[in-house]
C-alpha cells in the first residue's frame, strides 16, 4: 500500500473528467409525483432492501481487533498491494472528511455517517442524491449490485475546453447497526466490474467504529490522521492533487433539516 496523500476540499479546481465530479447541495427535494431515478430498465426488480453480502462491511463490535487494518477513528481499513490511500481534509477546520483509496485508473471514496437505531437511511439518501443528479443534467440508474442497492451515476461537470463533460460513478450504500456507510467508486472501476473489484474487496474488509456517543442521523463519523501516515504529501500549491492521487470532488455528506451544507 502506498503513501498517504493529503487532499483539501478546493472546489475551484477544474473536474476530471476521468474521475466523478459534482459540485451540488444534496438538500435538494425531489420534484413532487417524479421518480428521481432516471433511466431504470423497465425489466427492473427491486431488490431486497437488506445487504445481499453478509461478509461485510462489518461492525466494530463484530471484530476483534484492527486485523493488519489502519486505524482511522471511524473507519479501518484494509490495505492491499499497489493501492494508496488519500485523506480529504476540510481546508477551514482540518478535520478530515473522507477517505479515498485508489489502485491504477480507479478510486473509492469511503464516509461513514451516524443512523438512527430503528432504520437504515440508504433508501432515502439514494434517493436525494439521484434527484441532485438528475436535477444538474445527469442521469443515476438504479441497479442491484453485491451490497444491495446501488446507483450507476453520470455526473455533469465541465472540461478545461468549457465543454460539458459526463462523469461515471458508482454509488454504493450499507446500513449498518446505528452507522451508514457510503462507497463511491470513480473512475474504470465505476463502468467496469473487473476494475470494480478489488476496491469492492476493500469496501467489505472496512470496519465501522459508531461508537456510543449521541450523534444526529446522518451526522459524519469522525475521522483522524493514521498515527504512521508519515510521510504524508501535501497538495500543490495550485491545489491540484499530488502527483499520481487523481481528485474525487464528492457528492458531501449532509445533516438533517437546514445544517445541509457542502464543504469547501
Amino acid at each position: 500500500m502506498g503513501i498517504f496523500r493529503r487532499g483539501s476540499k478546493d472546489t475551484s479546481a477544474e473536474p476530471d473528467p476521468v474521475i466523478a465530479t459534482v459540485d451540488s447541495d444534496l438538500g435538494v427535494e425531489p420534484d413532487q409525483g417524479a421518480d428521481p431515478v432516471q433511466g431504470t430498465d423497465p425489466g427492473y426488480e427491486e431488490p431486497d432492501s437488506s445487504p445481499v453480502d453478509k461478509h461485510g462491511p462489518f461492525d466494530r463490535a463484530e471484530v476483534d481487533g484492527l486485523d493488519g487494518r489502519l486505524d482511522l477513528g471511524a473507519l479501518w481499513v484494509t490495505g492491499i498491494e499497489g493501492m494508496e490511500l488519500r485523506l480529504e481534509v476540510e481546508q477551514e477546520s482540518q478535520s478530515v472528511v473522507g477517505v479515498t483509496a485508489v489502485l491504477g485508473e480507479s478510486a473509492v471514496q469511503l464516509q461513514a455517517f451516524a443512523a438512527p437505531r430503528s432504520e437504515g437511511i440508504w433508501d432515502d439518501i439514494r434517493t436525494e442524491i439521484a434527484a441532485s443528479i438528475t436535477s444538474q443534467g445527469g442521469t443515476a440508474d438504479q441497479t442491484s449490485g453485491p451490497f444491495g442497492r446501488e446507483l450507476q451515476a453520470r455526473m455533469p461537470g465541465q472540461a478545461p475546453d468549457g465543454r460539458t463533460v459526463f462523469s461515471p460513478a458508482r454509488f454504493v450504500g450499507v446500513d449498518g447497526p446505528r452507522w451508514f456507510l457510503r462507497a463511491v467508486l470513480s473512475g474504470r472501476a465505476a463502468i467496469d466490474e473487473d476494475a470494480a473489484s478489488a476496491l469492492l474487496d476493500v469496501v467489505r474488509a472496512t470496519v465501522v467504529v459508531r461508537g456510543d456517543e449521541a450523534m444526529a442521523p446522518r451526522e459524519l463519523l469522525t475521522l483522524k490522521l493514521p498515527d504512521q501516515a508519515s510521510p504524508v504529501a501535501q497538495d500543490d500549491a495550485d491545489g491540484e492533487p499530488a502527483q499520481g492521487a487523481p481528485s474525487l470532488a464528492d457528492l458531501n455528506p449532509f445533516e438533517r433539516g437546514p445544517e445541509i451544507t457542502e464543504i469547501h
